[in-house]
């Protein structure tokens, strides 16, 4: 089994540069024009797209995200149109397709099941914020039964032995949390975001991109300085927010400026 994640992050790496991982929610704020700001996310030199699932309870996201989760599921989002957007974006691109997603709707939808039709649409691979590895057992098999990767969360908080699970249960990258709190644009990324790679680097990690509060291109050069990737969410939820495809485009274009293209 090979992780296409991993490849994204290695071929970056041989190119001289980070990459950059573009979180946005499906459906928001329609499907269709999910879809539409996905391929210009893509078309404007992401390298690993992270799509949100809306959830009622989203308890870490910041305000940004909460207004589209919000908006999304008024606008009649469910699940299952997840795979659509995968399916509809992953068909014109190499580019892999994480979803972002609390576990709850998983267990609702059935795991093996979720799995399966993700696999079967063309996704990459979950991140998980809220499943812990010693709860991920039958996650875990059913995201080898498809060849998918499983992303776990490692935070300032996390003890040595949550950084060792982390790094030996993900495939793909293990997702470093830069700071304690919920998602959204900073001035300033905590430099705990430092510390937390380099516990993993410690426990064995090959590939770890760092999120929460990234919101600019100079933020994006000191992430990719120590880790393989960027995540940013809320600066480009905040984009298509404000112009849609268009505007979240040409956002993502300015971060790009950050990655240190060789």
């Amino acid at each position: 089994m090979s992780s296409r994640v991993e490849a994204a992050l290695d071929r970056a790496r041989a190119e001289g540069r980070g990459a950059l991982v573009a979180y946005l929610p499906a459906g928001y704020p329609t499907v269709d024009a999910s879809i539409e700001a996905v391929k210009a996310v893509i078309a404007n030199g992401a390298d690993v797209i992270e799509l949100g699932i809306p959830y009622s309870d989203p308890v870490m996201d910041g305000p940004v995200i909460q207004r589209a989760t919000v908006t999304a599921l008024e606008n009649g989002f469910r699940v299952a149109q997840v795979f659509d957007i995968v399916r509809a974006v992953s068909q014109g691109t190499d580019v892999p397709i994480l979803v972002m997603t609390y576990w709850n709707p998983v267990v609702q939808y059935g795991i093996d099941r979720f799995a399966a039709d993700f696999a079967a649409a063309g996704g990459a691979g979950l991140i998980t914020p809220d499943l812990i590895p010693d709860e991920a057992s039958e996650w875990i098999r059913a995201a080898d039964a498809h060849d998918l990767d499983r992303i776990f969360l490692a935070a300032p908080s996390s003890s040595p032995e949550r950084m060792k699970q982390a790094v030996d249960s993900s495939r793909g990258f293990v997702y470093a949390v830069s700071t304690m709190g919920i998602t959204g644009q900073r001035g300033d990324v905590d430099a705990a975001a430092r510390s937390v790679v380099a516990s993993l680097r410690t426990a064995g990690a090959e590939h770890v991109c760092v999120g929460i509060g990234i919101s600019t291109p100079d933020q994006v050069t000191d992430v990719v300085s120590y880790a393989e990737g960027a995540i940013v969410g809320s600066h480009l939820v905040a984009a298509v927010e404000s112009g849609g495809a268009h505007a979240v485009g040409q956002a993502t274009a300015l971060l790009v400026r950050g990655l240190g293209r060789a």
